[in-house]
């Protein structure tokens, strides 16, 4: 918090001192009595010791407040007859000077204080946005495009129907749908039992601890470096064994080159 000048703090001591009031880190006699040497004296005139005016430090109607209440306290006969309604009267008609600055700028004691150390913002920005309607619109819209497209190209590219089954001939090479080639391509390699078990088990479990073992709260991709290796691995891994089995497999199922015997895949 901001401290507060310390010609501020010596003007308040000395006003609370001049109005008889307790002053804050004195002595516990340090009260009106402080004040009495910078009063005014029986006679009215101000005591030469004590400036007054713009230049003083104590405004002439403290002055005379405090010593109409000296009087007051006094023994009878101890102060002059017209002390107190001198002083009441100068009480009553004195204007309340305003306070100045050691550069002449008026000012208040709580306005040292800047707003921005009082002041809560609990409106934060975000970057969300509500499902409805920013989200469900663009979804809505990619189906439209989607269902546009696959009725374009259903209406021009026929569908890669074959002649009916014969169960009395196998052809070769007999490949299975191109999203199970790549368990047809682990067959090559190792026993079914691992190709075809053990091997994707494995895989699925792992995608399976993935959110437990990546706990990243983030939702922007330059901050989810693991995450994004992870599935990368996955969908190169299974895309590289797909792509073998369809295009560089041919009758057997043994290995060959498309661009020398051709492609023995129909979509």
């Amino acid at each position: 918090m901001t401290e507060v000048p310390e010609h501020l703090l010596r003007r308040s001591k000395e006003r609370r001192a001049a109005l008889g009031l307790p002053v804050p880190g004195g002595a516990p006699g340090a009260t009106a009595a402080a004040a009495e040497p910078a009063a005014e004296p029986a006679g009215g005139a101000p005591d030469s010791g004590a400036p007054a005016g713009d230049a003083g430090k104590i405004p002439p109607h403290l002055l005379a407040r405090s010593q109409a209440a000296k009087s007051e306290g006094a023994p009878a006969g101890a102060a002059p007859a017209g002390a107190a309604p001198a002083a009441a009267t100068a009480v009553a008609t004195a204007p309340p000077p305003a306070a100045k600055g050691p550069e002449g700028h008026t000012q208040r004691l709580l306005t040292v204080v800047k707003a921005g150390s009082i002041q809560d913002v609990k409106a934060t920005p975000t970057d969300k946005v509500h499902v409805w309607p920013h989200l469900l619109i663009g979804e809505f819209v990619a189906s439209m495009a989607m269902s546009a497209f696959l009725l374009v190209f259903s209406a021009v590219v026929n569908a890669p129907l074959l002649a009916a089954a014969n169960y009395n001939f196998t052809p070769n090479p007999s490949k299975a749908p191109w999203y199970f080639l790549g368990l047809q391509e682990l067959l090559t390699m190792f026993h079914p039992m691992v190709a075809g078990v053990t091997i994707p088990g494995i895989g699925i479990f792992a995608l399976m601890l993935a959110p437990y073992v990546d706990r990243n709260p983030s939702t922007k991709p330059e901050d989810r470096k693991f995450a994004i290796a992870l599935f990368t691995l996955f969908v190169m891994f299974w895309a590289v064994l797909v792509i073998i089995g369809c295009f560089f497999r041919g009758p057997g199922f043994n290995f060959t080159f498309p661009w020398r015997d051709g492609v023995f895949f129909d979509l």
